[in-house]
């Protein structure tokens, strides 16, 4: 059991702050400060667009994850994505999960408030050369596959044009002003772990996987490092998400193991897809939560629908998420009985 001390006179003033100097509209669960917690997990919102009812399945298991072992939530919002983020989206996110029943403990600090700190841990992997700066463009490095195995687990594996600089290298690209990537450089061997439901992890992740950005000259810092660190410094213990990311953790856990830094535990959810059998998208329909508020339908009915669907009721009956929990709360390691195939929704 750890102590996470928050640093405020209260806890109120806490998220009170960062409901002034973001402007929106955060509802606050109060906790104790300082709190003594088992676990803690997050609910992390992208502001690229509108939630949907696969954000809804993820967001749902991870809230149920964390309540039943007693665990503390956070609620972050990952807004790095700057050119896709939306003024409105962040706001639209808090509301849906507010009308899902998904509560949470505290509120971390926006993504793009942390560029500093990103930018330390960046310094920290180059003091030890494990990243080197690239100049391949996306196409180039596509011309460069040589195999069909290549892209077939999470896109192309980088093939190591660039990999013989060294940090240094760097000077000479910004003297010139070339434009550039930092990459990490993926140890070689099997790298092992194990999710919470999808079981035992393993494979050559710098042969299939290859070296990855972690930031660029150019633009915000990438995916794979903001997301690492900012688990690491909110003292994030469990991460619940969707099973499109599971090769990220391998990417992730070679920072961790790099900076010395406990990973958390990882549980990934099979995605939603559509009838076609595809990542549930805009063809499909209109699957929006936002919408589903405006039409007035009550969050008990998608819930109902949602707890079907990962085996925690035999119908899809109405249900609230607080009542799930209950019924989960006395069953260890429930998430077990979540199936491990994707589930297709289709629109009613």
């Amino acid at each position: 059991m750890r102590i996470v001390v928050i640093v405020s006179n209260s806890i109120f003033e806490y998220l009170s702050l960062v409901h002034f100097l973001s402007g929106y509209r955060f509802p606050l669960n109060p906790i104790l400060s300082p709190i003594s917690i088992p676990s803690q997990g997050r609910l992390a919102p992208s502001p690229t667009g509108a939630q949907h009812v696969g954000n809804a399945r993820t967001f749902l298991v991870a809230w149920l994850v964390e309540r039943s072992q007693g665990g503390s939530l956070l609620l972050r919002i990952e807004d790095l994505d700057t050119p896709r983020t939306k003024d409105w989206a962040t706001q639209q996110a808090v509301d849906d999960l507010a009308w899902l029943g998904l509560n949470w403990d505290a509120v971390g600090s926006l993504q793009s408030t942390r560029v500093i700190r990103y930018q330390q841990v960046l310094f920290q992997l180059q003091a030890m050369e494990l990243v080197y700066p690239c100049t391949c463009s996306r196409s180039e490095i596509e011309e460069s596959a040589s195999a069909p195995h290549e892209s077939a687990l999470d896109g192309i594996v980088y093939p190591g044009t660039c990999s013989q600089r060294s940090v240094a290298d760097a000077r000479e690209l910004e003297a010139r002003g070339d434009r550039y990537a930092w990459r990490f450089r993926m140890p070689s061997g099997e790298m092992r772990w194990n999710d919470l439901l999808q079981g035992h992890q393993s494979l050559d992740a710098q042969r299939l996987l290859g070296d990855f950005v972690v930031a660029r000259n150019y633009g915000p810092t990438a995916y794979q490092l903001a997301v690492t660190v900012d688990d690491h410094d909110q003292n994030i213990t469990r991460v619940v998400r969707g099973d499109d990311l599971i090769y990220s953790t391998y990417r992730q856990l070679a920072i961790y193991h790099a900076l010395d830094w406990t990973p958390p535990l990882w549980l990934h959810v099979p995605l939603v897809i559509g009838p076609d059998g595809k990542r549930l998208a805009k063809r499909h329909g209109d699957s929006r939560l936002s919408l589903m508020r405006e039409q007035k339908i009550v969050p008990e009915r998608l819930i109902g629908i949602l707890a079907a669907s990962l085996g925690m009721q035999r119908t899809d009956a109405p249900i609230s998420a607080t009542e799930l929990l209950g019924i989960v709360s006395d069953k260890p390691d429930w998430w077990q009985s979540i199936p491990r195939a994707a589930w297709v929704y289709e629109l009613v």
